[in-house]
């Protein structure tokens, strides 16, 4: 098995189709022209990259960390890497220079591929990256023994057989981005990749005629493996918060994707753009969203903006994706009401090939399945699942893995997601925010999603907090708000807003005890989606006495 084997064979299928293009911005003229490669030089440029990566001496297992922009040659590279049986190590450069130097070291990469600057900025720390004996730039200046990828391109391309590798193989390494808490290097297997790649290509019924524009770039990989053109949009995907929506727009409209896919904090501003200047997006069949919970109003946003299609909120996590699925239209027609209510977010059925349950909530390791017993029905807990798409292990953590994982019956086993929920009579999981966000006072435990529902009912309130003052088990509840003209109030004024909100929460048997409340004009996030919102950042500047 290769993952590889599926763009080699859609090569062959139809080699003139495109799989790949690239958007350049032609600032005097305002519009957009696009480089493409067709499944066949895509494949091409890959076997070109392979042989050439061979010669450098790169071979089956050497983990090789790619930090190239989104581009033609990051999916040639990536493709490359697979057919060999090399390990890409991906890292997301936004989690911070600490954290970055952290995984870089933890992973010990055998090669690295990057653009110039990562190459300038090894010589800064030689013992962080002392583990690299291979380079590859994508600058036009090599220097030493390291190779520029525009050279590589000048191989003579020969027959290149993909290496042969077991199901479990280690195919990449992806790093979570520790948004709550320190970055794990998530192991990856062929088999892995394969199964998601049949999963998520079932889930939304997508054929080789699909078209996609990937807010996150790895998502991509998935949709070339499926025989889809995908369209790279003119975005920092390391920062898809700051997306420029008339950009994304433009190159929906350019290149007419069935299939668009990232953060919600890249689509609320697109369908914001859409609204206040009338406009539909007729191509779109399918807007997925990930990495947060997505509020309703986002999905009746785009209930106007797609003649032909709907939103999709898939869950998982670095480690296990996909669990769920739900559509927006189901939402707004059956759980939207129980969501302002307080139940917490509905993320739909597990899909064909995933089994959920909920468990008593607990830190400790837990070693078989046969050691604790499934929580009934509407009783909340902490989400496990079994599937073929969920990681083993983390790179070199056996402590992390050993308390992320389960062991199973037949060598199967279970991941723990971090996250608390509930299933319901009709057997649909409902999400009730993060275990490390769980707020325990001395009458019981208090889930974020559930509680800051309430008080999001308030028409100033753009999104609120919950954060456990003090230490577990005795903590005081208290809720950050952050309102949506960005004001800070003082004084009546501010006195006046709090009385508002409480009145409407004493009404709620779950937020009836929350009486602290405190103003921030805006939200820490995570890194990678620019949406989570940091709980235990804000709980640290609280009791730092920073935010009042």
């Amino acid at each position: 098995m290769n993952i590889a084997s599926r763009l080699t064979m859609h090569a062959k299928l139809t080699p003139d189709k495109k799989a790949v293009t690239f958007p350049h911005f032609n600032k005097r003229t305002k519009s957009y022209t696009y480089s493409s490669l067709t499944f066949k030089e895509l494949d091409t440029l890959s076997n070109k990259f392979a042989i050439q990566l061979d010669k450098l001496g790169l071979k089956k297992g050497d983990k090789t960390l790619l930090f190239l922009k989104p581009s033609l040659d990051f999916s040639a590279m990536t493709f490359a890497l697979f057919k060999l049986g090399v390990v890409p190590v991906f890292i997301d450069p936004g989690m911070g220079v600490s954290n970055l130097l952290k995984c870089i070291k933890e992973s010990a990469p055998v090669g690295l591929i990057a653009e110039k600057q990562i190459h300038w900025i090894k010589h800064f720390y030689p013992g962080i990256f002392k583990s690299v004996k291979m380079n590859v730039t994508n600058g036009s200046f090599a220097f030493g023994k390291m190779i520029s990828i525009k050279n590589m391109k000048n191989e003579k391309v020969q027959g290149l057989s993909l290496n042969e590798l077991a199901a479990e193989d280690t195919a990449a390494i992806l790093f979570t981005s520790g948004g709550t808490g320190t970055p794990k290097g998530v192991v990856y297997t062929h088999n892995i990749f394969d199964q998601q790649t049949e999963m998520l290509q079932n889930i939304f019924g997508l054929t080789s005629d699909d078209i996609d524009l990937p807010g996150f770039p790895l998502f991509s990989l998935f949709t070339i493996a499926m025989g889809m053109t995908s369209c790279i949009p003119d975005m920092d995907p390391t920062r898809p918060g700051a997306c420029e929506p008339k950009k994304i727009v433009q190159n929906i409209f350019d290149q007419s994707p069935t299939f668009v896919a990232g953060s919600p904090a890249i689509w609320e501003k697109v369908a914001d753009y859409c609204l206040q200047n009338d406009i539909t997006l007729p191509s779109i069949k399918y807007v997925v969203m990930f990495g947060a919970p997505v509020s309703a109003k986002i999905h009746m946003k785009f209930k106007t903006l797609l003649p032909n299609g709907t939103t999709y909120t898939p869950y998982g996590a670095t480690e296990a994706l996909p669990i769920s699925n739900i559509a927006g239209e189901f939402i707004l027609k059956n759980t939207v009401g129980l969501t302002d209510e307080g139940y917490g977010t509905c993320i739909g059925f597990p899909v064909p090939g995933v089994e959920v349950k909920i468990i008593k909530i607990t830190d400790e390791i837990i070693s078989n399945i046969n050691s604790i017993t499934a929580l009934p029905k509407f009783e909340v807990g902490e989400i496990i699942v079994k599937s073929a798409i969920a990681s083993r292990e983390y790179l070199n953590l056996p402590l992390k893995t050993s308390e992320a994982k389960i062991s199973d019956e037949k060598e199967t086993f279970w991941h723990r997601m971090g996250d608390l929920g509930f299933i319901d009579g009709k057997g649909l999981i409902w999400f009730c925010g993060r275990k490390s966000h769980l707020v325990t006072t001395e009458t019981g435990p208090l889930f974020p999603i559930p509680c800051e529902a309430i008080f999001n009912k308030h028409p100033a309130v753009k999104r609120s907090a919950l954060v456990g003052l003090g230490i577990a088990g005795k903590q005081i509840p208290a809720i950050v708000i952050e309102r949506k003209d960005g004001i800070y109030l003082s004084g009546k004024e501010r006195s006046i807003f709090e009385s508002e909100l409480l009145s409407i929460t004493k009404n709620y048997p779950h937020t009836k005890g929350i009486q602290k409340i405190y103003l921030s004009k805006t939200f820490p996030v995570d890194v990678r989606h620019n949406i989570k919102i940091d709980r235990i950042k804000l709980k640290e500047e609280i009791e730092l006495h920073e935010i009042k």
